[in-house]
């Protein structure tokens, strides 16, 4: 596995993690068998329909988020997988887990490696058992609600979400789904958009609060900076506090774990024009350029390796890396740039 960007909560092909479908999807691509890259002889060889379609199935390769093990990966999946251990024998006050770190540190890849760790490893634990859902996916909203939080849990289930559902209603339905379906894992990403210094945001937290009650599931959460926030002051911030781990994200340092993310990006393009070794020739000006942000660094490689199909050029240079536009964030903290 490698680390990619914070991308928002959809999965390679488009279908929203947000809802069941989504990730069953996201979690059947990462058992799909492997693209490999043609030769030139057997791409010629090609009929220019066949031509355009393994064109086409290399571009989605490349935009896909591809996953590599970082030490934050595979720190997150170590202690949430620690974490639903521990809780399986709680009856209640069951621990918890929060990503936190800056924007474009590879919180939400995190927070879905552990996601489907707990998939897979359900799925070996009771094979055949179709109706259990082992994991569920949420995003908390904007100036979320308790009744918005319910229907983002109710949505991922597939149940009905009526303007005459009341919390309650959503509530008992989707625990009753939950407890049923043998859920052992809830991941709740923009953790951050919940602010207790509101009513409703404190309502919301509650909401939250109750279904890690009522759900016997170990709850993961992802947001930016979660320590810094509100979500942790006062007396229902001293209890999330009190029963959660944080586990941080940052930028990468310039060293050798860097490195070795580069060179794995660089094995997993499929060009027939690219030298391997280019990449990692070029590590330190792209640590340079991205800032050590994994989810720039993402962006540019992916970027620059659908230039090179589209182009016909086949391969990435330092000039093709330069083509592609950094994000607002990373062109504020480049030399001789305002900010």
């Amino acid at each position: 596995m490698t680390t990619m960007p914070d991308s928002g909560p959809h999965d390679d092909f488009g279908q929203y993690l947000t809802v069941l479908p989504g990730w069953q999807q996201f979690v059947a691509s990462t058992t799909s068998t492997t693209m490999t890259v043609l030769t030139k002889n057997e791409y010629d060889a090609l009929s220019k329909e066949e031509k355009y379609d393994y064109d086409e199935d290399r571009l989605d390769h490349h935009a896909r988020l591809q996953v590599v093990a970082t030490s934050t990966v595979r720190r997150t999946v170590t202690c949430g997988r620690r974490l639903t251990v521990l809780n399986r024998g709680a009856i209640s006050a069951r621990r918890g887990l929060i990503i936190t770190g800056p924007a474009n540190t590879g919180k939400t890849i995190a927070l879905t490696q552990l996601g489907l760790a707990h998939e897979l490893q359900d799925r070996r634990r009771h094979p055949g058992q179709d109706e259990r859902i082992p994991v569920i996916y949420i995003t908390v909203p904007p100036a979320a609600t308790p009744r918005m939080i319910a229907a983002e849990f109710a949505r991922f289930l597939g149940l009905p979400v009526l303007r005459s559902s009341n919390i309650t209603d959503l509530t008992e339905a989707v625990v009753g789904v939950c407890t049923k379906a043998r859920t052992g894992l809830v991941l709740v990403d923009e953790i951050h958009n919940i602010s207790l210094q509101t009513r409703t945001g404190a309502d919301a937290s509650d909401t939250l609060k109750y279904f890690s009650e009522r759900i016997p599931a170990t709850f993961a959460y992802a947001g930016i900076d979660i320590e810094d926030s509100s979500l942790l002051t006062g007396t229902r911030g001293d209890q999330i506090a009190a029963r959660f781990t944080a586990v941080d994200t940052h930028p990468f340092p310039y060293n050798a774990e860097w490195k070795a993310l580069v060179a794995q990006l660089e094995a997993n393009l499929l060009l027939h024009q690219h030298k391997p070794g280019t990449l990692t020739r070029l590590d330190r000006f792209l640590h340079t350029r991205t800032g050590g942000m994994i989810g720039t660094l993402s962006h540019q490689l992916r970027g620059a390796a659908v230039d090179a199909i589209l182009t016909g050029s086949e391969r990435i240079t330092k000039a093709g890396l330069l083509a592609v536009d950094l994000d607002i964030a990373s062109r504020r903290k480049q030399p001789g740039t305002d900010g």
